[in-house]
């Protein structure tokens, strides 16, 4: 069985900005590889660099030395717009972030997200702006996403949050990759199929 996901916790990073799309997560000349390994590298590449491939100074805030190894993403509203590239999803992922906190996503992009075991939760703007104002102020400031109380725990604050609850449900029992259920499945399904007369 999958890992059951009902709790996240670390420190965060705020990337602001409302209707960041696919594309800026992860730039399209970047999706040739044949496996989504070594994704991370590129997310929000061209954000993150001048056009000749230097970084960009104040450097961009997942480059910003004070939130290293943060490992949920807070964002604005409509994230993970644009096409449909679960490379999207793959290179936040790769580059070590484990939930999501946003106003609200595109669909495509929450169910990939979802997929891969990562919870993409809304909250409010206002509640939004406060926890990115804590972390500013303390970069080490650790963050507990809670799917259980459907809370963000910071210091001696919390905010609550919202998700689906198909993805909430699927996520808190270990059954948020449709394939590895159906892998996990396997021995049921033959062992079926070994009843059925017109199975050869």
């Amino acid at each position: 069985m999958l890992p059951k996901i009902t709790q996240v916790s670390g420190t965060a990073v705020f990337v602001p900005g409302n209707d960041i799309d696919t594309d800026r997560i992860i730039p399209a000349r970047f999706m040739k590889c044949v496996t989504f390994d070594g994704l991370g590298q590129y997310l929000f590449f061209d954000v993150r660099h001048t056009p000749d491939g230097r970084p960009v100074q104040p450097p961009h805030s997942i480059d910003d030395p004070r939130f290293k190894g943060a490992t949920l993403l807070l964002s604005g509203a409509n994230f993970g717009c644009g096409s449909s590239r679960e490379h999207a999803p793959q290179a936040i992922h790769k580059a070590g972030f484990r939930a999501i906190i946003a106003e609200n996503f595109a669909e495509i992009f929450f169910g990939n997200s979802t997929t891969l075991g990562i919870p993409c939760v809304n909250a409010t703007r206002d509640d939004i702006a406060r926890l990115a104002a804590a972390i500013a102020q303390n970069p080490s400031l650790q963050v507990t996403l809670d799917l259980d109380k459907m809370e963000a725990r910071f210091g001696s604050d919390k905010i609550p949050v919202t998700q689906r609850e198909s993805a909430r449900d699927a996520l808190r029992n270990g059954h948020w990759d449709a394939i590895g259920d159906l892998l996990e499945a396997a021995p049921a399904a033959a062992a079926l199929a070994r009843k059925l007369g017109y199975i050869a």
